[in-house]
């Protein structure tokens, strides 16, 4: 689990955003942001994960 990443809630579901606003789902499960990084906020949108370019495998490098 990362500690940083969404809560699945059971949908449908209705959120009061800070600002008064409601945010509905009807979806039968709901991730809802916990890191604040997402732009389709309350619901995740997986921008907690990290964005790191995977090395080629050792074998695979080519020589400088």
């Amino acid at each position: 689990m990362d500690p940083q990443g969404p809560v699945l809630v059971e949908g449908p579901v209705e959120i009061v955003l800070d600002d008064g606003t409601v945010a509905r789902s009807d979806r039968f499960m709901v991730a809802l942001c916990t890191c604040r990084r997402s732009r389709a906020y309350p619901w995740c949108d997986t921008s907690h994960r990290r964005r790191e370019r995977a090395e080629p495998p050792p074998g695979n490098r080519k020589p400088r």
